[in-house]
């Protein structure tokens, strides 16, 4: 597996196992960055988990395709995050840019290297 590609799975797991267990305990900071407790805000908490969930099988059963196709849908709905939050200063739009930032390259050296180094 590249370095590139157990870098951006481990963010993913990094990040969304603190926010996923946020979510699950009504966490008291995640209203002031995802805001009241609604449906939408159960789906995102679903969507989280699923990527989360992905993440982890990705990291110990590396199809380089699979990774590709999580990571580009991830750096689409991370870089729209400022059009449809309506903000660059949110903290989850910003962290969502950082980590799309690390994904994007990620997702090059799979394009230009077809994610050489032991994957599949």
């Amino acid at each position: 597996m590249t370095v590139l590609i157990k870098i951006s799975l481990i963010i993913n797991i990094l990040v969304l196992v603190p926010v996923c267990l946020g979510f699950y305990q009504e966490a008291s900071w995640l209203q002031s960055a995802y805001g009241v407790s609604t449906s939408a805000r159960g789906i995102l908490f679903s969507v989280y988990l699923a990527i989360l969930i992905f993440s982890l099988a990705l990291l110990f059963y590396t199809d380089t395709k699979l990774v590709f196709a999580l990571l580009v849908v991830q750096i689409l709905y991370k870089v729209t995050t400022p059009l449809t939050v309506g903000s660059f200063t949110n903290p989850v739009v910003m962290s969502n840019l950082m980590i799309s930032a690390v994904h994007f390259v990620t997702v090059m050296t799979i394009i230009y290297f077809g994610g050489s180094s032991g994957t599949k």
